[in-house]
């Protein structure tokens, strides 16, 4: 019997255990890890991966160990961050691993590790705690299918192979879930089969067989997210292209060198356009101060009464504008003669614009939409929408995709003074902000779902959550190297059985391309009511889990995309972020780390930087408090 079972491998299980450690146990406690991937690194930064898979986060944005901006009831115990670890091995000048030493050696505060090199970072931390003697641990390779309820002091763990792990507690850390395939996808797959056709799934970039995709041939890629950048990287220089900067280029564009072994690929998606780069020196950036939407307007906000705000109505409008504010501000130093007004002139209309499209009107007005061939031109409605909902001809669409090349180039290099940087960074500002919002509880139900947990998140990571700048700079060059083609927004993939051939249009360009080859570079974001997670599976249909919802003004249950857990409580020796069962009552023995719960764990998605408040980490010292006190209870008894 163990004292306690994580099920998932990856950095809530290794922060879980960094915690119990932090406490100094009184006698060791035994911890059983469960992984099918990797125990200690997990799916994401498992250590097999391509070195061509980055992290989007800088290095000196990571670490797993917490200090005192985190509030915990455990006591801090300082560790190395990424950074840090870095530097100690190439002190050491030697490692296990050539290419840790290798990649080790490139690490910066500002740069962009690959994710199997934070992989190893993970394991070596764990493998630290366990050094420490608090600690013992049990490292096993499996698939968990369910916790049996073996009455009020034990749970037992159940693997996909008959094995069983029984402790006092379960703590579920299981990270990014997957979903079910959709009967699209399951159509995909067999005709593909029987078509013989190349058909790449939603799912891990690292879980897949890229060495399928077909060389010199078009290729239909569904989505611009965050995984395309991954597929982007292992079909060229992952298969021996080169990219070299391009001389006197101030803005540090590159050319692309091919192999001959790339495939020609067609991206598309609902918005039409990548994912937005992070900028050069992203950590360094000056910080967005906000005119109106200022941490006092959203803490007034947040003592309105319960579910008494709408996002889209209420509070939207107010982000709307910084975003206005930000870009007029920019665009007035970087493009002045875009400008038809004054400054001060526009601020004081954006003042009066109640609405978001009261917004828009103001921009339209007050930026020429002429100037450099409408190069300048923005409205918040542009941001999903970079045609407005317009038809365009396909050669316009390619202007606005070398427009879009240029302001990328200039939003990297120049962030402080890009008025697209700008924009971004704004985004980043104010999600999280937002998110502390919608967590108080004031948001309608309806809108706290379909809103906020909607289109605003996806606008979060669209614009504050892309790429390192070097990935979109390779992004740009195959762009112009005429590898990589922008099919255009509302991009949708159909299947034409008899001429064997995917086909891909978008309802905006008329551009249409069909192909023998589809990649969908998109996976779950941890959607657990149709996740195919083995053991969520078994605990929702059998009532011991259930889907958070939240309350509409009508009275109706919305469903979000987690499943439900108990607040954290900052009382020592009390339970926290447990498990909701079906009837509503708790299972005290059952905790729920992260992204399965997001909906009650906002942020917690988001890895552990220095010197910042982490959700993450401040999950983890929930579960390893009670760990250590439910080890000693069952050790006095």
């Amino acid at each position: 019997m163990f004292d306690a079972v994580i099920v998932g491998g990856g950095p809530r299980a290794v922060a879980t255990v960094l915690r119990v450690v932090a406490r100094r146990p009184d006698a060791c406690i035994r911890v059983a890890i469960v992984d099918a991937i990797d125990v200690g690194a997990g799916a994401t930064w498992r250590i097999d991966q391509p070195a061509e898979f980055l992290n989007n986060t800088t290095s000196g944005s990571t670490t797993i160990h917490a200090d005192e901006s985190t509030r915990m009831t455990g006591p801090i115990v300082p560790g190395p961050d990424l950074v840090d670890w870095a530097a100690a091995i190439v002190d050491r000048g030697e490692h296990p691993t050539p290419w840790v030493l290798e990649e080790a050696r490139a690490v910066r505060p500002g740069s962009f590790p690959s994710r199997r090199l934070q992989g190893v970072y993970f394991r070596e931390q764990l493998a630290a705690a366990e050094a420490s003697g608090h600690v013992e641990l049990a490292r096993i390779r499996g698939t968990a299918v369910d916790v049996r309820d073996d009455g009020p002091d034990a749970r037992t763990v159940v693997l996909a192979d008959g094995t069983e792990l029984r402790a006092p507690i379960v703590v579920l850390a299981q990270g990014m879930v997957q979903t079910l395939p959709s009967e699209e996808t399951q159509r995909f797959e067999r005709a593909a089969r029987e078509l013989g056709l190349v058909y790449i799934a939603p799912g891990m970039p690292a879980e897949q067989d890229w060495g399928k995709v077909p060389a010199g041939e078009d290729v239909i890629v569904r989505g611009l997210g965050a995984n395309f950048f991954d597929v982007v990287a292992v079909l060229t220089a992952g298969r021996g292209g080169r990219f070299e900067p391009v001389a006197g280029d101030v803005r540090g564009r590159l050319r692309y060198l091919p192999s001959g072994d790339e495939p020609i690929l067609h991206a598309g998606s609902r918005r039409g356009v990548p994912y937005r780069a992070k900028a050069d020196g992203w950590a360094e950036a000056s910080p967005f101060v906000a005119r109106t939407a200022n941490p006092e307007w959203f803490r007034a906000l947040a003592a309105a009464e319960p579910e008494s705000l709408d996002f889209r109505g209420d509070v939207w409008p107010s982000i709307a504008r910084e975003f206005a504010v930000a870009y007029l501000a920019a665009l007035s130093g970087w493009a002045p003669h875009a400008l038809t007004v004054s400054l001060p002139e526009a601020l004081a209309a954006l003042d009066d614009a109640e609405s978001v499209s009261a917004i828009d009107d103001v921009l339209t007005a007050s930026i020429d939409q002429r100037a450099d061939d409408g190069a300048h031109a923005f409205t918040i409605d542009s941001l999903r929408r970079p045609t407005r909902g317009q038809q365009v001809s396909p050669e316009r669409w390619r202007r606005q995709v070398e427009q879009l090349v240029e302001s990328e180039l200039g939003s990297m290099s120049s962030p402080d003074e890009h008025p697209r940087a700008a924009v971004n960074r704004a985004m980043g500002a104010l999600r999280g902000q937002a998110a502390r919002l919608a967590v108080s509880g004031v948001l309608e139900g309806r809108s706290a779902v379909t809103d906020f947990e909607g289109w605003f998140n996806a606008d979060g990571l669209f614009l504050a959550s892309g790429p390192p700048s070097g990935r979109t700079r390779e992004v740009l060059a195959l762009i112009d190297a005429g590898l990589l083609r922008l099919t255009g927004p509302e991009t949708s993939v159909s299947l034409d059985v008899e001429a064997g051939e995917f086909v891909a249009r978008s309802a905006i360009t008329g551009i249409e391309v069909r192909a023998r080859a589809l990649i969908e570079p998109r996976m779950s974001k941890g959607k657990v009511p149709a996740t195919d997670d083995p053991l969520l599976r078994a605990l929702l249909d059998s009532g011991r889990a259930r889907v958070h919802a939240r309350r509409a003004r009508d009275g109706a249950a919305v469903e979000t995309d987690s499943m439900e857990a108990t607040g954290a409580s900052l009382e020592e020796g009390e339970p926290g972020l447990n498990l909701v069962r079906r009837d509503g009552s708790v299972d005290d023995r059952v905790v729920v780390l992260g992204i399965p719960a997001l909906s009650t764990q906002p942020g917690s998605a988001i890895g552990a930087t220095p010197r910042k408040p982490s959700p993450l980490l401040a999950g983890a010292d929930v579960a390893a408090r009670q760990i250590v006190r439910l080890a000693s209870q069952q050790r006095q008894s």
